[in-house]
């Protein structure tokens, strides 16, 4: 992690259980008092992704836009809550775009020491279509990536462990 005294550790959350397990694990497993920690969470404007091209009024776009907005700035709140429940040293970061590549490059931006992620546990076939976050992070991030997976999560049973989350660190 970082010389000195600090390390900066980046949780990436996205409103899911899988990200709030992540941030659990984190203070339960690794936290200290030197960490500056970002809460990180990516707004992508899924109403304008899925909406068909030419469909839709300009009022319906806004109020879909001022909706997701709306969502976003109660999420922010909410993390920002988090921070101060936990009496974490950081901040709460949001940016507009994917995810996968917003990680990447708030993690170089804010000099991040390691990335600490979730994961929705998607099988080979899904994952392999849809594409993982995670599975991204893991492998164009430059620090080390730490991606928890919940110990109810279905496909982790099938690797044999029962009592502790599947955590993979990328060096």
């Amino acid at each position: 992690m970082a010389t000195g005294n600090e390390s900066r550790v980046l949780i990436a959350m996205d409103g899911s259980r899988y990200s709030d397990y992540a941030f659990e694990w984190y203070l339960k497993n690794m936290h200290k008092p030197t960490h500056h920690v970002t809460l990180f969470h990516a707004v992508e404007f899924h109403a304008l992704t899925s909406m068909p091209m030419g469909f839709g009024s300009a009022e319906l776009i806004n109020r879909m836009i001022d909706e997701e907005n709306a969502t976003s700035e109660e999420y922010l709140k909410k993390l920002t809550a988090m921070m101060k429940d936990h009496q974490l040293h950081g901040k709460v970061k949001q940016t507009t775009g994917p995810p996968r590549t917003e990680i990447i490059r708030v993690a170089e931006e804010d000099k991040a020491d390691v990335i600490i992620c979730g994961t929705r546990g998607m099988g080979t076939v899904r994952r392999t279509l849809l594409g993982s976050v995670s599975d991204h992070v893991m492998h164009h991030s430059h620090v080390p990536v730490l991606v928890c997976r919940h110990k109810d999560d279905p496909h982790h049973h099938h690797l044999g462990h029962h009592h502790e989350p599947q955590k993979e660190i990328k060096m």
